[in-house]
């Protein structure tokens, strides 16, 4: 099983690519939800690594795929701006997918 990387620079993809990763380079929101149908229809691929930009674009397909569907899992990684999350991501994240307030 393989890994696959959907990006919004090239320095990330590039990186990825010297560990073996393949991957995608795109910016706009058409343009990520395609990236991820194709990723979810390839069978080799295991893990999808998004920079958070871009889960941020398509938050609620990318959600929509991980609560729906066992694999691949998406693994979203900080982009070259930082890590853009908040303190309580994961609670927020666990609330929504099985709706109690924790």
């Amino acid at each position: 099983m393989k890994m696959y990387l959907i990006s919004d620079n090239v320095d990330t993809l590039m990186g990825m690519r010297l560990a073996g990763v393949d991957g995608v380079v795109v910016h706009k929101k058409h343009h990520v939800e395609k990236a991820l149908d194709d990723a979810m229809k390839m069978k080799d691929i295991a893990v999808i690594l998004m920079t958070e930009t871009l889960t941020k674009l398509c938050h609620d397909k990318v959600y929509d795929i991980k609560l729906n569907n066992r694999q691949p899992l998406i693994i979203e990684i900080p982009d070259r701006h930082g890590n853009g999350r908040t303190k309580d991501s994961i609670t927020k994240y666990v609330q929504e997918a099985i709706g109690v307030k924790m």
